[in-house]
């Protein structure tokens, strides 16, 4: 397996990591690190020295709110030096700016936690790291090369000829695990925090509950139209084709079509009614999950057990949740393994509604295989739930569900 990091390069493969390119990358990493590191110095304290002597006109002003903003471009350089040694990318923790132009930006900027903090990790970095890359070179390649030209001056030297030869292939060593250690340590300080992506992730969870229970609603919606509308119609003209075969004469072929026509509308009022309990099943909605769960088992062509045992009605969209994954792996059941039993289990504990649906069939059940696994466990993401299936070639096919009911 290709490593991900220079530290995983390292660990795995001791020596062929010195044949890759990680040690030159983490080298880069270093010395980039020095360079960025003084000039980021240099470039800080003088603005910010100007700024404190300019303070008096206005201008100093300017100039300090820039050292305080510098953390934002320096952790972004960082994060983009960082890619040498952990190709993975650093998340950016600032948010959009509330209000557009340059005012809106600053004050979305201060006031944000990020900020701050990128400008505490620019202050460590002035102050130490890119001192603490400078003593790693300095050691790991510095002292090796000057024990080494030691002889030049002093030909009775050339034992620390011998020992400088014998610390330079540590240096490889050396220098990937400190560039290692400082990319961490500035992963660490420059990751989003979990109050910074509580705000985006509270967003992101009601706009996914909006969705199903928009969804839902528009489900009960099409199951009312259905029966109220169409299914009644075709209820209208059963009864009047049966009242039209009475004035027919018996045996006719008047009364042998109208006998054709009642019983084509008849399975199509059958259809239409098995229709809308697929959409959103009545019982559902007027007596729970249980009733609906034994209302749709006993339309199964697939014998199957129930033990549902619930204290109380679950809310509308754990309940939905339910009977649709119970609906979608009794007809993947019945289609895809020759199962000849299946069992649906349902308990609540301490808030969370644990459902499982077993079948005797061949297994192999595979989301990527189209059998509507990928669209039933999107489902129960967007209800807050986990999916688990466990579905072994020759079966048996377990799939568990987990749903929060708060």
């Amino acid at each position: 397996m290709p490593s991900r990091t220079a530290w995983q390069a390292l660990a795995q493969r001791p020596l062929g990591f010195l044949a890759s390119a990680w040690p030159w990358r983490a080298l880069a990493y270093l010395l980039s690190g020095v360079v960025f590191g003084a000039i980021a110095m240099v470039t800080l304290l003088t603005v910010a020295l100007a700024g404190l002597v300019s303070l008096i006109v206005g201008v100093g002003a300017v100039l300090l709110l820039a050292v305080a903003l510098s953390g934002i471009l320096v952790t972004r350089i960082e994060r983009g030096r960082l890619r040498l040694v952990d190709p993975d990318p650093a998340p950016d923790p600032h948010r959009a700016p509330e209000r557009p132009g340059l005012r809106g930006w600053l004050e979305t900027r201060l006031r944000e936690p990020a900020t701050w903090r990128e400008l505490s990790f620019t202050a460590v970095s002035m102050t130490a790291l890119w001192w603490m890359d400078l003593l790693v070179l300095a050691f790991a390649l510095g002292l090796p090369v000057l024990l080494m030209t030691s002889p030049v001056d002093d030909p009775g030297a050339w034992p620390w000829l011998v020992i400088g030869l014998c610390l330079l292939p540590a240096a490889p060593y050396t220098i990937t695990a400190w560039a290692g250690a400082r990319a961490a340590l500035t992963r660490l300080i420059l990751a989003p925090r979990d109050g910074e992506l509580g705000r985006e992730l509270t967003e992101v969870r009601a706009s996914r509950a909006r969705l199903v229970d928009a969804f839902d609603a528009e489900r009960r919606r099409i199951e009312r139209d259905l029966h109220d509308g169409a299914q009644q119609r075709l209820v209208s003209i059963n009864v009047l084709l049966g009242l039209a075969g009475l004035d027919a004469e018996p045996g006719s072929p008047v009364a042998r079509q109208l006998a054709l026509a009642q019983g084509e509308v008849t399975l199509a009022v059958n259809e239409l009614r098995e229709l809308s309990r697929g959409v959103h099943p009545k019982a559902l909605t007027d007596h729970g999950l249980a009733a609906a769960v034994d209302n749709l088992t006993t339309r199964s062509a697939l014998p199957v057990a129930v033990d549902i045992r619930l204290p109380y009605r679950l809310p509308a969209t754990v309940e939905s949740t339910a009977y649709f994954v119970v609906a979608e792996a009794l007809a993947n059941a019945t289609k895809h393994s020759r199962a000849t039993r299946a069992e649906v289990h349902a308990r609540l504990d301490a808030d969370v509604l644990t459902l499982t649906v077993r079948d005797n069939g061949v297994g192999g059940a595979d989301p990527a295989a189209g059998t509507g696994l990928v669209g039933l466990a999107d489902r129960v993401a967007a209800a807050d739930g986990r999916l688990r299936i466990s579905s072994p070639a020759g079966g048996p096919t377990l799939l568990r569900v987990e749903l929060p009911c708060r």
